[in-house]
Formats: C-alpha cells, structure tokens, sequence
C-alpha cells in the first residue's frame, strides 16, 4: 500500500475523548455540528490534532454553547 501523503506520520493523541455524541449534523446557519458544536475543520482534523489543540477546541465549544444559550 502506497501512503498518500509524505513525511512523518504523524503522533495520535487519544489522551482527551471526543466531545462527538453521535448527534451528527451539520448546522446550516452556525456551520457548527448540533451534538458537538465543532466546525468542519475541527471534526476533519480531530484524530490528529495535538493534545494542546484538542484542550483549545473543547473550550472554543464551551464559548460557542454559551454565545448560543444552551450552556
């Protein structure tokens, strides 16, 4: 089998869980999913985010439930 991308592979974190609850639709008018409030990116990107980004983006998803009025 024939890797796609080159250079290293990267290191998978799995010390901090998904927030995903299995709920998963993406939001039309938030771009946010409605079970986990991650953005696209955020989901695409999650498996290999480093630890310190995944602890960002937690945050980022209690900042958006407050400005959304669900926290």
């Amino acid at each position: 089998m024939v890797r796609r991308r080159r250079g290293e592979k990267p290191v998978i974190d799995r010390t901090v869980p998904s927030p995903c609850v299995g709920l998963c639709t993406l939001n039309s008018k938030t771009e946010l999913c409605d079970g986990c409030y991650r953005d696209m990116d955020e989901i695409r990107e999650w498996i290999i985010m480093p630890r310190e980004e995944k602890l960002e983006a937690l945050e980022l998803i209690k900042l958006r439930k407050v400005k959304l009025g669900i926290a």
